[in-house]
C-alpha cells in the first residue's frame, strides 16, 4: 500500500527512490500546463500560470485532496509546486494532507498492532493530538524528485522536511526551519521542534 495510506515506512527512508517513468510524466504535465494558459488567463487574469499549473497537476494527480489544509498551508504548497513546475519542470503531488482525528487514530492503532508497542509505533505515525496532519499543516508528497526539490527549495514557502526517516513528509512552518528529527517518536519525547537561529528562507 502507498506510504500515505499506511502512514509510515517501517525501514529507514532517508533517500527517495527514483522511478524512470516520472520523467515522462513531467514532460506531459508541463506541456499540458502550457496548453492551459489561455483558458487560465480567462478564468484568472493575472494568475494564469499559477492556475494552469494547478489544473495540470490536478490532471496528473487526480486522487489528491487538498481540502482540510489550512489556508496558509495550501497557499504555500500551491505556490511551491507552481514554482517547481515552471522553473525546473518538477512535479509535486499530494499523497496525504489533512486527516480527520478518527482516521489518524485508526492509523495509530494499526501501527501499534503492527509494531507491538506505542513507542515503536510513534516512529511511524503519531496519535491524533500530536499529528500535524490533523492540524492541517502536514503534507506527504510525491514523486521522489518532487520531494527532493521541495527539500531544497521549500523553505522559500515555509515548507520543510521534518523527519530523517520520511522523505515524503513536509510541514508548513512559517516561523523558520524546524529541527529535523530522526523520526516522529521524538515529538512525544519533548525534543524541541523549532530552531529560529539561521532559518533558511531560500
Amino acid at each position: 500500500m502507498p506510504h500515505a495510506i499506511t502512514g509510515r515506512s517501517t525501514g529507514p527512508a532517508r533517500t527517495a527512490p527514483i522511478r524512470r517513468r516520472d520523467g515522462v510524466y513531467r514532460r506531459i504535465t508541463r506541456t499540458l500546463a502550457v496548453a492551459l494558459i489561455p483558458a487560465a488567463w480567462v478564468a484568472a487574469p493575472g494568475r494564469a500560470r499559477h492556475t494552469a499549473c494547478q489544473w495540470a497537476l490536478a490532471a496528473r494527480f487526480p486522487a489528491e485532496d487538498l481540502a482540510g489544509l489550512t489556508g496558509a498551508t495550501r497557499a504555500a504548497f500551491e505556490a511551491a509546486r507552481a514554482e517547481a513546475l515552471w522553473r525546473d519542470g518538477e512535479l509535486i503531488g499530494l499523497t496525504s494532507g489533512y486527516r480527520d482525528p478518527l482516521e489518524q487514530a485508526r492509523l495509530f492503532r494499526q501501527a501499534v498492532a503492527d509494531e507491538g508497542s506505542v513507542a515503536a509505533a510513534t516512529r511511524r505515525v503519531l496519535p491524533p493530538h500530536a499529528s500535524r496532519h490533523v492540524a492541517g499543516t502536514a503534507l506527504d508528497v510525491r514523486p521522489s524528485e518532487g520531494a527532493r526539490w521541495l527539500e531544497r527549495h521549500g523553505g522559500r514557502h515555509g515548507l520543510y522536511r521534518t523527519y530523517d526517516n520520511e522523505w515524503w513528509h513536509f510541514e508548513y512552518r512559517p516561523d523558520g526551519r524546524p529541527v529535523r528529527l530522526p523520526h516522529s517518536g521524538l515529538v512525544l519525547a519533548g525534543t524541541p521542534r523549532m530552531s529560529t537561529a539561521g532559518a533558511d528562507r531560500r
